[in-house]
């Protein structure tokens, strides 16, 4: 299980290395699934770019970019094909929606627990927490983003406690439950 839970991405220097050191291969050779579904207004489209930017920053060639709206499902055996999947931010009760309606949330799981790498941003965090009905489960927890105080950095017990907070500085790691649940950046 890599999964790295943002409110605003590949924010920070420290965010980015790490999810380059999650990854875990060459970035020029990494291909990756990129999920704008959830950008619905125009606050979210605007930021559509920036997540762009955030896995072409890391090396990601443009050629190794996917971009996929989710207007149906994807099999297990064609998601794993990619080596991150990046859910951007927006309209998380849509995200949801779409990802549930298209059953791409059996194969996104699955890929999950098969050791498939996955970034969230904002909304893209927000399904795999409880803060909504039918969320994928991730964390049994609430999970609040874009915060002006987070958690402090470090593991996290486990079982977690009943809301998680994130700025735009920090990000939720889970590796393993319960050990490898962790917060990073300020």
């Amino acid at each position: 299980m890599r999964v790295l839970l943002t409110s605003a991405g590949l924010e920070t220097e420290e965010i980015k290395e790490y999810f380059m050191d999650m990854a875990g291969k060459d970035m020029s050779l990494v291909k990756a699934l990129f999920i704008p579904t959830a950008a619905m207004n125009a606050g979210a489209i605007e930021v559509l770019p920036k997540c762009m930017h955030d896995l072409l920053k890391c090396g990601i060639p443009d050629k190794g970019i996917t971009v996929y709206d989710l207007h149906e499902g994807m099999e297990l055996e064609e998601l794993q094909q990619y080596d991150v999947v990046y859910l951007c931010g927006g309209d998380t009760y849509y995200l949801l929606e779409r990802i549930n309606d298209t059953k791409f949330n059996e194969s996104l799981m699955e890929y999950i627990n098969g050791n498939g790498l996955v970034i969230g941003v904002s909304a893209g965090s927000l399904i795999f927490s409880n803060n909504i009905c039918h969320n994928l489960g991730l964390i049994d927890t609430k999970l609040d983003v874009h915060c002006t105080t987070g958690e402090k950095r470090g593991r996290l017990a486990y079982p977690l406690k009943d809301n998680v907070r994130l700025t735009n500085t920090c990000a939720l790691v889970i590796r393993d439950f319960p050990d490898g649940v962790e917060i990073i950046g300020e």
